[in-house]
């Protein structure tokens, strides 16, 4: 749950107010794919205790349509051809309320609830005696969790007309709702518009961003509104107005789509969904917004002043780093462990368990990998290539930082630590979102570290995405931000990936394979299988499939196997071949993650068709195979398209620790310019650098290019 957000729980009666333009299609006939699913949405919520009163527009709009077509069917041959339709509001207002009605006590019919009609108009509430009676007409009905719905009665308003008249207690729906969340005490107001809430500028314009949360000295001079409602009276300036008469009275409000389909739900969950106007937004400094732009831009800023350092200086930050973690640990310990109480108490899976926990020796672990890393040779200016284009002019290739990343990870905090030190050693700016299960723990690491940034760098360095739902606005932002790295599942890699413009690397899925063939030795082959599997079954690089060679299933070596694996509490699934042989539960499909003490074995024939194999239904993560024969060894590791391929090892010495990366940001299947463990190298580019003394193109006249290659260092 958003934190702004935490309000939500104390709601029991709100007010759901629905527009024109969300009630109708463009032509003016109803949506009723919309309509059906409002009443779905207040149906669930009236069965889980909430007091629902719903006020709805569309009445004139409907009625407008109806009449149009009326008049078109009485019209004489000659009246079609001059076709001038002038019809009174009012009129359409009595023609639509009915039908509008009987649509609503259909559908809600459909769904089992009950719903009474209230058409109410602004002279109405200028009596004390009618608001009293309309509180208790109303309570009645609630506590017999009937849904109230209120209309102003177009058809008999004493305005001159609709549409066109702004005075008195309520001039439209949208200030009716706000009225009745005040007479009826209500908990929230829920504003349901055609856009997803309020925004910064006309929702058409790309420039506009959404408001999350609407804060009165902030934005009151910066908004500017677009055109009123499509159909309605209303439209933005509307809702805000009867927002802010609703929060002035203590009743939060929220503008959100009601084009979606369960907006109303997913505010009730605590959702950071549309606008939400509150009495005490502007308390928030702690849990206040920081824009996802102004996020990226100081962190671009901060590494600006980062790359600027000397090289020692840069080495002393992630120093003091590995010494603060040391010196927090049992703060660090605490948080953690409170983590991981609350995900065993919501039933997390045992795998996400494992991630989430700092064993003993981890901080410590992780303090020694920066100091590695601080020991390691400067990655940033470094001269790649030089080359002298003509004399005196001399052209370098150097290293430099990507600039800004956004890296997206679940459950492990300890992945936060590697990122930050691999983020300040390549001089990049970085933007992280952890997991909600390791929400405390986050917190904590990301305060010791930017606690030993130095001031003339800024904290901004490394910022700390508070929600899931700054994502997608961070995803926008491929002007600031230069590479997403998503760690997580398939489904969150998979999001990403189709959300962003920016230049995505990682991996979905980590589906390792080792391939034993017919001439491995049986001691080595248990050995390194065992390992992949049961080392840490939860990583990425721990085995998922094993494949068997066709004649390790006469020569016993298959069944010692089997035997080993059983012992340690493995669970196996066979392939069509394997399930048959070793009377194993069959696989449903072979690209499968399991993350835990399982694994699916299968036989195949010879290497060819172990790779064939790793090629369908593999990640192109690591893969490994074990043999004597190097001439089959090589077969496989130049064949095999995947990051890390190994010869006689376990598929979980592919990490960047123990490759001697110091630390990494992840493991990439990506075939772009870093695949596999991706330390400080994979989160570095290149510019040019040229050197000249006077020389100008002209169109090449005069120019002599040697195009030679020079020493990398300057011959003293």
């Amino acid at each position: 749950m958003d934190p702004s957000r935490a309000f939500v729980t104390n709601v029991k009666r709100l007010i759901v107010k629905v527009g024109t333009a969300v009630v109708t299609r463009a032509d003016g006939r109803l949506a009723l794919g919309r309509l059906g699913a409002l009443c779905e949405q207040l149906k669930e919520l009236n069965s889980q205790g909430y007091e629902i009163v719903l006020v709805t527009s569309g009445a004139v709009g409907l009625g407008r349509q109806r009449l149009r077509y009326r008049k078109l069917v009485n019209s004489s041959l000659a009246d079609l051809q001059n076709l001038q339709f002038e019809l009174d509001g009012k009129a359409c207002a009595a023609v639509g309320q009915s039908s509008l009605m009987a649509l609503y006590d259909t559908l809600f019919s459909q769904l089992d609830v009950t719903s009474s009609q209230h058409l109410v108009t602004d002279s109405d509430f200028r009596s004390v005696s009618f608001r009293k009676q309309l509180s208790e007409t109303v309570q009645s009905l609630l506590a017999l969790k009937v849904i109230p719905i209120f209309n102003e009665n177009d058809a008999v308003s004493t305005r001159r007309a609709p549409y066109q008249d702004s005075s008195g207690i309520f001039w439209d729906n949208d200030s009716l709702a706000g009225l009745l969340a005040l007479e009826l005490q209500a908990d929230l107001l829920v504003l349901l518009s055609d856009v997803d809430g309020l925004y910064s500028g006309p929702p058409s314009d790309p420039n506009s961003k959404l408001i999350h949360t609407y804060i009165k000295e902030k934005h009151q001079g910066e908004i500017t509104f677009g055109d009123k409602s499509r159909l309605g009276r209303g439209g933005m300036t509307a809702k805000v107005n009867a927002a802010l008469c609703a929060v002035f009275a203590g009743i939060p409000v929220v503008i959100t789509s009601g084009y979606a389909t369960d907006n109303i739900i997913k505010v009730l969950q605590g959702k950071r969904i549309g606008t939400l106007f509150h009495q005490d937004a502007h308390l928030w400094t702690s849990v206040k917004e920081v824009g996802a732009r102004e996020m990226a831009v100081a962190a671009r800023d901060c590494s600006r002043r980062l790359q600027a350092l000397h090289s020692e200086d840069r080495r002393k930050i992630l120093l003091d780093i590995a010494d603060a973690l040391e010196a927090n640990e049992s703060l660090i310990k605490v948080e953690n462990e409170a983590d991981v109480a609350a995900a065993q108490d919501a039933g997390y899976e045992t795998s996400l368990i494992s991630r989430l926990a700092l064993k003993p020796g981890k901080i410590a672990g992780l303090a020694k990998s920066i100091r590695v890393l601080a020991d390691m040779e400067e990655p940033i200016g470094r001269v790649l290539k030089r080359t002298e284009l003509a004399d005196g002019l001399i052209l370098e290739k150097t290293s430099c930082p990507l600039g800004v990343l956004l890296i997206v990870f679940e459950s492990r905090p300890d992945a936060l630590v590697q990122i930050a030190s691999l983020a300040i050693r390549s001089g990049n700016g970085l933007l992280l979102k952890g997991g909600k299960e390791a929400k405390r723990s986050n917190a904590i690491l990301h305060k010791v570290i930017t606690s030993a940034i130095p001031n003339n760098i800024g904290d901004k360095l490394i910022g700390l995405v508070a929600s899931r739902e700054d994502i997608p606005d961070l995803l926008k932002l491929d002007d600031v931000i230069d590479l997403v790295i998503p760690r997580g599942s398939n489904k969150l890699v998979s999001q990403i990936k189709n959300s962003t413009k920016i230049p995505v690397l990682g991996h979905a899925d980590g589906i390792c394979h080792v391939y034993v063939d017919k001439s491995a030795k049986a001691d080595m082959a248990k050995q390194i299988v065992l390992d992949a599997k049961i080392d840490y079954p939860a990583a990425c690089n721990a085995m998922e499939t094993l494949l068997v060679h066709k004649d390790l299933s006469n020569n016993g070596l298959l069944n010692e196997l089997i035997v080993e694996l059983r012992h340690e509490g493995v669970i196996l699934y066979g392939g069509p071949r394997a399930s048959s042989l070793l009377n194993i539960p069959e696989v449903h499909s072979f690209h499968h993650e399991y993350n835990s003490m399982a694994f699916t074995i299968e036989i195949v024939d010879d290497v060819q068709a172990a790779i064939d194999h790793i090629h369908q239904h593999g990640s192109s993560h690591t893969d490994c195979i074990v043999t004597e024969n190097h001439e089959v060894a090589e077969i496989f590791l130049n064949r095999v398209d995947s990051a890390a391929v190994f010869h006689n090892a376990s598929t979980r010495f592919c990490d960047g620790a123990r490759f001697g990366l110091g630390a990494e940001v992840g493991i990439s299947t990506s075939r772009i310019h870093a695949r596999g463990p991706v330390g400080v190298e994979g989160l570095l580019t290149t510019r040019w650098i040229l050197r000249g003394s006077g020389q100008v193109v002209d169109g090449d006249k005069g120019v002599i290019y040697s195009h030679k290659d020079l020493p990398l260092q300057l011959q003293l």
